[in-house]
């Protein structure tokens, strides 16, 4: 089923969004604060929030700094939009240390509240921001966008303008790869060129100042500056942020003559801890010890996952053993000891402990959900056989798809397939908890899914909701549309867990959670190569409590 919501893009900077959804007219005035040109000189960045907590949230701006000098910004927060009763007042320096960014952790604030913001600086407003700390006590409802996979360079964020302008939404979780690294000589570089959205800087970002200056270009986008002021961020960063595929010494893109790894992954780190609304580590945390859990009332808890920086071992590179397996024994042996090896781990010890505490603690409150931010898919996805496509394609191999479907391999070794063993102990260690009924909510792949997870036994584990790129393609799209519905198709039927997947589409998967049963819609946008867009809800399936476990029990 396909239901048009009618949505069509109006210029970004008029008063007004056109749409068949139900916006609040407040979004309409954040819109028309973007039309004042010495606004969008000084405050180039727009304002976020985000990191919620019962009592507090964290807000955010960048003032572009006037001759490298150090600016006092005020702050204020109302629990109105025209500011008439301002709760909370304050000032901070923006600086060069930190890029001239400013976070402030308002505290003291009530539970399950909206608030509105803005920041001041050399005279001048910025756009007002409205943001929300998480509810207490009895909760009927919860509603959050998923998003992931924002690359400037493949398109427009017109997802982002989507999720802004819906009066449901109460938070985005993004769940990684919300820039990328990448040049314009390297990935999405020619389809940047043709739209005049070529990155910056134009070569590959390895350095402070790099991403930095690329954070820099996201935020000044103007669909995504509608998507930060409308809602507070549950923030998580998958591979992008710092360069593809890292694990604990290195990174699959990363080349000794871009210096040290560690020097890098720093960098990106500092970067992002600058220019997005995550509240500062804690003391006795690192920075990239970057896990948290949400409490959304006796209806939820939710906990965000780090796999990338602090306990991933080196992912396995498929080329080394293909070329080996000859054999279903010779198959056999490399999934159970190279793929399946428990010792290849991808969560540190103390992300575990963390993870056990919190689950438990759901489990003992009765909540009905526990929600697992996590970027990674988690479902057994195997590659089916593309022979008769390849045989078409100039390439015949289909980058290696050929040989890994002739094997019924995991569809790529960077995920949770590719750590099996992980896996399977991470499964262990939530049934350990009292948890066999886990809602995970999972990017990285630029494709939906709806899958059904279960652990090396068989035994149900819950299920997982996979979102799209906000811009980014999905990997089988280069072969043309119909061979990626082809595809989907055949990645369904030969996998247990999938029971449906789409990668033609971009877009995000609204979330709504009730104690009875949580609905996922996935919305897709029908192009990024403009900003004259329509919206579609592709599908529609909920899900149910059955005893301990969760049912997946339509799909539309």
């Amino acid at each position: 089923m396909t239901e048009m919501l009618n949505l069509t893009r109006r210029n970004l900077l008029k008063t007004t969004i056109a749409s068949g959804l139900a916006v609040t007219p407040w979004i309409s005035q954040v819109a028309a604060a973007l039309e004042n040109p010495e606004r969008l000189k000084l405050f180039t960045h727009g304002v976020a929030s985000g990191d919620p907590t019962h009592t507090s949230s964290v807000i955010w701006t960048r003032v572009s700094p006037k001759n490298g000098e150090a600016t006092l910004v005020n702050w204020e927060l109302a629990d109105d939009e025209r500011f008439r009763n301002v709760i909370r007042k304050g000032s901070i320096k923006a600086s060069a240390e930190r890029d001239f960014t400013v976070k402030v952790d308002v505290d003291g604030l009530k539970p399950g509240q909206m608030y509105y913001y803005r920041f001041k600086a050399d005279g001048l407003y910025s756009e007002p921001g409205r943001t929300r700390t998480l509810p207490e006590g009895k909760v009927d409802s919860l509603t959050i966008a998923l998003a992931s996979c924002s690359n400037y360079a493949f398109g427009y964020f017109n997802a982002y303008e989507v999720i802004s302008a819906d009066k449901d939404i109460q938070f985005v979780l993004h769940l990684g790869d919300y820039l990328y690294e990448y040049g314009v000589e390297g990935w999405g570089g020619e389809e940047s060129k043709k739209l005049g959205r070529e990155h910056q800087p134009a070569h590959e970002i390895v350095s402070l100042a790099d991403y930095r200056e690329r954070h820099g270009q996201y935020k000044s986008d103007p669909a995504s500056r509608l998507m930060h002021a409308a809602h507070p961020l549950i923030c998580i960063w998958d591979d992008h942020e710092s360069a593809n595929n890292p694990f604990l010494h290195g990174a699959q893109n990363h080349q000794p003559d871009e210096g040290k790894w560690f020097e890098r992954r720093d960098a990106s780190v500092q970067a992002y801890f600058e220019w997005m609304p995550v509240r500062d580590p804690a003391e006795g945390m690192r920075a990239d010890e970057l896990w948290r859990s949400f409490e959304f009332g006796d209806l939820a808890t939710m906990i965000t996952l780090e796999t990338r920086h602090t306990g991933r071992e080196e992912q396995v590179d498929y080329e080394e053993y293909l070329s080996n397996i000859k054999t279903p024994d010779q198959r056999q042996q490399f999934m159970d000891e190279v793929m399946g090896n428990p010792q290849r781990d991808m969560l540190s010890p103390k992300m575990k402990a963390f993870y056990k505490v919190h689950l438990a603690q759901s489990v003992q409150k009765k909540q009905p959900w526990r929600l697992l931010g996590n970027q990674i898919p988690m479902a057994r996805i195997h590659l089916p056989k593309v022979n008769d496509i390849a045989a078409k394609q100039e390439d015949k191999t289909m980058g290696g798809y050929l040989y890994v479907g002739e094997l019924d391999l995991p569809w790529y070794s960077d995920t949770w397939d590719g750590y099996g063993g992980a896996r399977e102990h991470f499964y262990q260690m939530s049934r350990e908890q009292g948890a066999s009924d886990l809602l995970v909510l999972t990017g990285d792949s630029h494709s939906f899914w709806a899958n059904e997870l279960f652990d090396g036994n068989g035994h149900p584990m819950g299920v997982e909701l996979g979102t799209s790129g906000i811009s980014s393609p999905g990997d089988f799209l280069p072969y043309g549309e119909t061979i990626a519905a082809e595809m989907d198709q055949r990645m369904a039927n030969h996998n247990r867990e999938v029971r449906w997947t789409d990668g033609l589409h971009n877009g995000f998967v609204k979330l709504t959670v009730t104690p009875e049963k949580a609905v996922a819609d996935y919305v897709t946008v029908n192009t990024v190569t403009s900003t004259d867009y329509q919206v579609s809800l592709l599908k529609r399936i909920e899900i149910e409590k059955q005893g301990q476990h969760l049912s997946y029990t339509q799909g539309v």
